[in-house]
């Protein structure tokens, strides 16, 4: 539930706006679209770690349920937006925000309780179970969006209320406390260096996508660098701060754990092409696939997600099976050979044409929906079976903020990575085509230097903005002919295809870059590894690892 509702705003987004009767492609309006896709990210990434550690220090049980229970009245306030334009976005933002504490709620105490209740030669199953389901979340999310956006934009947020309450009622009344919380004093200093850095880091990433001046990306802006500066720096202090304090809220000898440490960083790697891939399918299959084989623009996001189906098959195919036998063969063969699988499956989209046969781009979502199920479960239980008992509610906490920083930052990373590519060669591109068409020579030119962002963007929401950007007085002084074609189906995707193929290229080749850097991590974990502690085995006489367990 919290990992759908992450997603299921993207693709409604074009919906939510109408509904609040808000142009999302007005560029001051950029901010508002951003900031409804991106603010439950940035919380879920800057608060997890936080509440997994008070999971470890007053019951991770308890804080499950108070999650559930903010998550549902969050769900039913954002489903009555009282407001219109600017301030009904705000409302919209607000809430998702306080949403966003519910379900970090969850996932940071989730893979903690598991952990607790299954011994481990199952704990790879019920993790895997657990984190395919987060991850399936993330997919499902969009075609669930897709269709309740067609009966009403608030729909999108109704579905969360009643699985909220019912969630609520189950935990409460089901689940018990099995780990023995150990009470300890916040780390407030830890904490509040902690939040403040992340958030500010990544909000600096995310407006750095965002026009400066002539410059088509905001990278050159004072603010921009002065944020991401004043980010590191407070993590920096953080860093600080955790070494010397008697009770750390980050507990950084974790990754002394060569487990812990190399699957948290092949995790977030992972994340990061995993995020990039999910927004360039999306612009992919809206902006330009889905128009040119005659599907309207309104119903572009719910076709989206239906064609984006098969990645989520493959998670769901790979994800149980490959955390069931990697209690029995380990971690370390599934989630290298998984990411390999990522990485071809990012070379075979390169070598797709923008224009490209379905059946085969199906079969490359199943091999990447594959390996990413074969390298998120078992990389799950190798991470939670690495750390003592008493600090798993931490180390979800942190597996989970490697997770969702990766995810926000794939946004900022990619979503450059292609306006640069865009910038070079759209607004050439873009002046041609419009004269083609009759548009006045100075009218196109003056069309073809607004920034890439906003047809970018134009094309992530399934939208033609070419009637948007002309206007009614230019469209009736052209021919009828003239007209049709520049406000059709065809004239913006294959406008678009040549400039978004170039930096599709740039995209998914980092992203192949990236999975293969995370394959080359997860070979770096060593071999199977339990921690040694009396809890965590459950009964089992204390040693040090034995020597099939390294």
């Amino acid at each position: 539930m919290s990992t759908l509702d992450g997603s299921i705003v993207i693709i409604s987004l074009p919906a939510i706006f109408r509904g609040i009767g808000l142009d999302p492609l007005a560029p001051a309006n950029i901010g508002y679209l951003l900031w409804m896709i991106l603010g439950y990210l940035l919380v879920s990434a800057v608060l997890v770690v936080t509440l997994g550690r008070l999971g470890d220090m007053f019951g991770r049980v308890k804080m499950y349920n108070v999650g559930f229970v903010i998550f549902s009245v969050a769900s039913v306030a954002l489903s009555f937006d009282p407001f219109h334009g600017g301030q009904g976005a705000l409302w919209l933002i607000g809430w998702r925000i306080v949403q966003a504490v519910g379900g970090s709620m969850l996932t940071a105490n989730s893979a903690a309780i598991l952990t607790d209740a299954f011994p481990r030669e199952q704990r790879g199953m019920a993790l895997g179970i657990n984190q395919i389901t987060a991850l399936a979340g993330q997919f499902l999310g969009l075609v669930v969006g897709g269709l309740l956006a067609e009966i009403d934009w608030r729909a999108v947020f109704w579905v969360s209320v009643p699985f909220g309450i019912l969630g609520t009622v189950w935990s409460i009344r089901s689940l018990r406390e099995i780990g023995k919380p150990r009470r300890a004093r916040v780390d407030w200093g830890g904490n509040v260096t902690f939040a403040l850095g992340t958030g500010v880091l990544l909000a600096a990433i995310t407006y750095g996508i965002q026009p400066y001046g002539d410059a088509p990306t905001g990278w050159g802006n004072p603010w921009v660098l002065g944020g991401i500066g004043s980010g590191v720096l407070l993590l920096v202090v953080f860093g600080v701060i955790e070494s010397r304090v008697k009770d750390p809220m980050f507990k950084l000898s974790l990754f002394r754990i060569r487990a812990f440490s190399a699957g948290n960083l092949a995790a977030l790697l992972t994340a990061i092409a995993r995020g990039g891939m999910q927004f360039m399918l999306i612009i992919w299959l809206q902006g330009i696939w889905l128009p040119l084989h005659g599907y309207e623009y309104e119903r572009t996001p719910l076709w989206a997600g239906i064609y984006l189906l098969p990645l989520t098959v493959g998670f769901l195919i790979a994800g149980p099976v490959s955390g069931y036998l990697s209690d029995r063969f380990g971690a370390r063969l599934f989630s290298t050979g998984g990411l390999v699988l990522v990485a071809a499956a990012f070379l075979g989209l390169l070598a797709l044409p923008v224009d490209f046969s379905y059946p085969a781009f199906a079969a490359l979502l199943v091999l990447s929906g594959i390996g990413q199920g074969m390298f998120s479960a078992p990389n799950t239980s190798a991470i939670m079976s690495s750390v003592p008992d008493h600090q798993r509610g931490v180390a979800s906490g942190m597996r989970s903020t490697f997770q969702n920083s990766g995810t926000a930052l794939s946004i900022g990373v990619f979503f450059s990575l292609m306006i640069a590519g865009l910038a070079g060669s759209l607004p050439a591109t873009l002046t041609g085509g419009l004269q083609a068409h009759g548009v006045p020579a100075d009218v196109a030119a003056n069309v073809a230097q607004l920034p890439p962002v906003s047809t970018l963007f134009a094309a992530f929401l399934g939208s033609n903005p070419v009637a948007h950007l002309l206007g009614p007085g230019v469209l009736s002084g052209l021919s009828p002919s003239d007209s049709a074609a520049l406000t059709g189906k065809e004239f913006f995707p294959q406008l678009i295809s040549g400039p978004f193929h170039n930096g599709l290229v740039t995209v998914f080749t980092a992203a192949a870059v990236m999975a293969l850097v995370a394959g080359l991590a997860s070979v770096s974990r060593g071999k199977r590894y339990f921690h040694p502690d009396l809890a965590a085995r459950a009964g089992e006489q204390r040693s040090t690892p034995d020597k099939e367990n390294g």
